[in-house]
């Protein structure tokens, strides 16, 4: 995260002499992982930045950037700079998603728009803080709103005991229940392939599992995952093919991540969390990393088909390539189609195809071992 944030700020700052350039010229292309909007003027040799980022660590890089890539700066004034998580209480800038299914939205109001979701055990990071809404950035940098109602709030020191806890256990089924007693059908959560729970104990084939916000009940063991195990997996495209498949005929949803109901990106992410694998939020995103493949007679099962305006190149669905020209995805529901426009199920030419398996550890294609946030 901090490596992007450098690369961005860095290209963002040498475009050009700060009094001549407009606060357009400045800003993150993409705000839904980067929240950064700031404008520098220079008082003789003194850089005075305003505005608002979202962290500290992004105004440390600003004030660094300043300092190191421009000689006619001798200081950097950030009295008004707004930093939105400076605002939230230390104790509340970290939390864990305690549903199985967290809502998030694009502003802080249930009638707003949907704008991803995410599982039981996420970590997420405080950015900001209005009434019971609280904006926060997830472990893919997305940033969205999410009802406090939804989260369990960790202090430094419980989450870094969380990150070195190795008795945590994923989920592996697409959907099962903690229940109050082994064997019990009385639900003390529902949940959904991706769940992370800590363990309190272990009764024969059943787990006692806890939740992020302390509740506790029962699994079997062959519906979850030592979390070692989970991140140590290997890309294996067979895998990500039969997570895709068990989610036929599943509804579409804007902004839907979860086994429970997708969009088109979300079931990319949900197959690829599967196997460790932690891919940027939207279709448009997830369509700038990987290695480009030119054909699609080329393509590999597992890798990553793109579509949108030809003329304009612009990208807005995305699907997952099986063999023989045909390929999964989520448009009205999740369901099978083809590329070749002699089949009878053709649908859709793609504009751009993106491999995934080459690149693991890319910014945007991150292994779950590899990440802060969970290690």
């Amino acid at each position: 995260m901090k490596r992007h944030i450098i690369i961005l700020l860095l290209s963002m700052l040498a475009l050009g002499a700060f009094a001549a350039e407009p606060v357009d010229r400045l800003r993150p292309r993409d705000q839904r992982n980067v929240l950064a909007r700031f404008d520098v003027a220079k008082q003789g040799s003194t850089a005075v930045v305003s505005g608002v980022v979202g962290t500290a660590e992004q105004r440390d890089e600003i004030v660094n950037c300043l300092m190191t890539e421009y000689t006619d700066y001798k200081a950097v004034n950030t009295d008004s700079l707004r930093v939105l998580e400076l605002a939230v209480p230390a104790a509340r800038r970290h939390a864990q998603v305690c549903l199985a299914v967290a809502t998030l939205r694009c502003e802080g109001r249930h009638a707003a728009e949907m704008a991803t979701q995410a599982v039981m055990g996420t970590p997420v990071r405080v950015l900001e803080q209005q009434g019971e809404w609280l904006r926060v950035q997830l472990p893919d940098e997305y940033i969205a709103w999410v009802p406090e109602s939804s989260l369990a709030f960790k202090t430094d020191a419980e989450l870094a005991a969380w990150r070195a806890n190795r008795d945590r256990y994923v989920v592996t089924a697409m959907a099962t229940s903690l229940t109050s007693r082994v064997g019990s059908e009385e639900p003390v959560s529902d949940l959904v392939n991706g769940c992370i729970l800590s363990l309190r104990y272990r009764a024969g084939e059943w787990l006692c599992l806890t939740t992020p916000d302390g509740r506790y009940g029962y699994v079997h063991r062959g519906e979850v995952m030592p979390i070692d195990e989970w991140a140590a997996q290997p890309y294996d495209a067979a895998r990500i093919e039969r997570i895709a498949r068990l989610m036929m005929g599943a509804g579409y949803l804007w902004g839907g991540t979860s086994p429970k109901v997708t969009d088109c990106s979300g079931l990319v992410k949900v197959c690829h969390l599967a196997s460790g694998i932690i891919l940027h939020r939207d279709a448009s995103q997830q369509a700038l990393n990987g290695e480009p493949i030119a054909d699609w007679h080329d393509a590999r099962t597992g890798d990553l088909l793109f579509f949108g305006n030809s003329k304009t190149g612009r990208v807005t669905h995305v699907g997952i390539y099986l063999r023989d020209g045909e390929y999964i995805h989520c448009s009205g529901r999740v369901k099978v189609n083809n590329l070749d426009p002699a089949s009878p199920n053709y649908l859709y030419s793609p504009l751009s195809i993106r491999r995934v398996s080459t690149r693991l550890g890319d910014r945007g294609i991150t292994p779950a071992r590899r990440h802060p946030w969970l290690f």
